[in-house]
């Protein structure tokens, strides 16, 4: 595993991948497209994308693309949106050189004004705690659900299609039903309808191309719509097959989004809101 790490690249090389990938995509993207975008742009090789960090199920590229976005923010060239969406802000769009040096130096500098992370000299001391938080509630809703068992994480997708939007969901789950989970019936604007069958995999690793064929396989006479769902990741390959042309489309769900679509629907999460007062003193000269 330590020769495919060196083989990862780092976070600053992915600053101008990312901020190029944003310009491709119009100016904005989800963070999934962002991160599809940039691995094209690098060419990235399957083995490279599919080196795990650590003992997560999400890939070392895509735990240093959310540190690449991190930088960039910091540096005022990227914002996001409540609803996970990333934007060029006008100096990222301004921009026409842009020196990953200077934008690693500058972020860091700042940190160490603002009293961050003071102590270790790695990455991660010079860089939002904010994000570092993130991070573990989201491993750590990861490591509920991989821990749950099989019939509980199918009703658990059952319950988020439902809270979604979705009718007359039922999980199936039968065996020889060519990974089958489950079926529901999606709404389009309280009117339009379609259905979709489902597919859910709880585990580390990375759905392949070969799966998404075969779940295909299984809709083949049933649906013209499918949706896969997974704690893990999935390979290159699978997200092109997923999508390929002249074939039944498949949606496709990763543990990053899972988690984040989970916690937008307020399921296993309490969020707390710290109220935060700050005195007027201009208000005072009208009295």
């Amino acid at each position: 595993m330590a020769r495919f790490q060196l083989r990862v690249p780092s976070y600053d090389t992915m600053l101008l991948p990312t901020v190029a990938a944003l310009r491709s995509l119009g100016g904005s993207g989800t963070i999934e497209e962002i991160n599809s975008t940039v691995m094209e742009l690098m060419a990235l090789s399957a083995e490279v994308l599919e080196v795990p960090h650590g003992n997560s199920s999400i890939s070392e590229v895509v735990y240093r693309l959310a540190w690449s976005r991190t930088y960039l923010k910091k540096y005022g060239l990227i914002e996001n949106s409540a609803r996970g969406v990333w934007s060029l802000t006008a100096n990222g769009v301004a921009s026409e050189k842009l020196d990953p040096k200077e934008i690693v130096r500058n972020v860091r500098e700042s940190a160490k004004k603002e009293n961050i992370g003071l102590g270790s000299e790695s990455e991660e001391s010079y860089v939002d705690i904010e994000h570092r938080e993130e991070a573990a509630w989201h491993q750590r809703y990861l490591d509920l659900l991989l821990a749950l068992d099989p019939n509980v994480f199918e009703r658990l997708v059952q319950r988020m299609l439902r809270e979604s939007g979705f009718i007359q969901v039922e999980v199936t789950g039968r065996s020889g039903d060519g990974g089958i989970d489950g079926i529901g019936i999606a709404r389009i604007n309280g009117f339009l309808s379609f259905q979709v069958l489902f597919q859910c995999k709880r585990y580390q690793g990375s759905v392949t191309s070969s799966q998404i064929r075969d779940f295909r396989g299984a809709m083949q006479g049933r649906t013209e719509k499918g949706l896969f769902v997974t704690t893990g990741s999935f390979t290159r390959d699978a997200v092109k097959e997923a999508t390929r042309d002249g074939a039944p489309p498949i949606d496709l769900i990763n543990g990053e989004e899972l988690v984040r679509r989970l916690k937008e629907l307020g399921l296993g999460v309490k969020i707390t809101m710290v109220e935060s007062v700050e005195v007027d003193e201009t208000w005072f000269a009208h009295l």
